[in-house]
């Protein structure tokens, strides 16, 4: 009597694992899918690209204008017209840029190196160390940030941005600094100074839940020192959502600025800045328009292409993203 065997598929052949795939790849693949995020960064390096040749790309000089074209309207010559000095507005815009990334990302990153040490700090040493940081946070919260950065603009403009201060000495260095970078310094060191707080109590809780890890104990259990443990075991874990959140704060930051050249406390004329058009422009805008109309699209657009790239971003790199 024969007995017949069923043939399993491992006697012929081997079944091959399907390939792993890293956690970056995978949410790079996520992040590409992401038609939004796609888009917000296409634009966003086209700006970059257009901020940093901008002495290339720009039809015209942003600070020389020609008083027989004051106010004129789009035309080949002018795409976007001109200002109430004859200054051709794409030019000026494309200028602009420079100082509109430029505050978004130098405010980012002072924002992100102070709020990161803070945190860690904070929360890694505990105790009374930490009750008196995050009493200092308490404090400086009671402040609305808006009105803070107002503060410190006037009293750095104030103080610093004066004419004919120069010299020896702090006072003079930062002014001389200041004025050779168009007023951007102090820009970037009133929202620096101010917009840390969140990034602060973000990594000091991420701190508290780390510091109590299994592989954290382990390492003071062999005697591991604690700037070892603190830059080696907790660092790296809280470096990620840090910088994917404080990427998602840059949209703020480059309304900060706006807003500030818009009151007259950004930028030094006649450095252009998206905000200062605006300034300059509203007065005129009922028969002139374009004034307002291309700065205003340019400020929504960047913040729109900030705001779905941080988001795909946010999305893609989420560990409990399922699809």
């Amino acid at each position: 009597m024969a007995f017949h065997t069923k043939k399993t598929r491992s006697d012929d052949e081997t079944v091959k694992a399907p390939p792993s795939r890293s956690l970056t790849r995978d949410a790079m693949r996520r992040l590409m899918k992401n038609r939004g995020a796609v888009a917000g960064g296409i634009i966003l390096l086209l700006l970059i690209f257009a901020a940093i040749f901008a002495d290339f790309v720009a039809p015209y000089s942003a600070t020389e204008g020609d008083i027989l074209n004051n106010y004129a309207a789009p035309t080949a010559a002018h795409p976007f017209g001109c200002d109430f000095m004859g200054r051709d507005v794409l030019s000026r815009l494309l200028f602009g840029a420079r100082i509109s990334l430029a505050a978004g990302f130098v405010g980012a990153i002072t924002a992100f190196a102070i709020g990161v040490t803070f945190g860690l700090i904070s929360g890694f040493f505990g105790g009374k160390t930490d009750n008196f940081m995050m009493r200092i946070v308490d404090i400086m919260y009671g402040f609305p940030t808006l009105l803070l950065i107002i503060l410190l603009m006037v009293f750095f403009k104030s103080s610093f941005s004066v004419s004919g201060v120069a010299g020896a000495g702090l006072r003079g260095v930062l002014s001389n600094l200041d004025r050779s970078m168009g007023g951007m310094f102090f820009i970037f060191l009133g929202i620096g100074l101010t917009s840390w707080l969140g990034m602060a109590r973000l990594v000091r809780g991420m701190t508290l839940s780390v510091r109590n890890t299994e592989y954290v104990e382990s390492a003071r259990a062999i005697g591991t020192s604690r700037t070892r443990i603190l830059f080696r075991h907790i660092l790296p874990n809280v470096l990620g959502p840090a910088i994917v959140a404080q990427a998602l704060q840059i949209p703020g930051f480059i309304q900060y600025e706006a807003f500030l050249s818009f009151i007259g406390l950004g930028v030094n004329p006649p450095t252009p800045s998206w905000g200062m058009m605006l300034s300059q422009g509203y007065l005129a805008m009922r028969s002139h328009f374009h004034l307002v109309l291309w700065p205003a699209l340019a400020i929504s657009i960047t913040l729109f292409a900030f705001n779905f790239l941080g988001d795909g971003v946010r999305d893609a790199f989420d560990p409990r993203q399922t699809r």
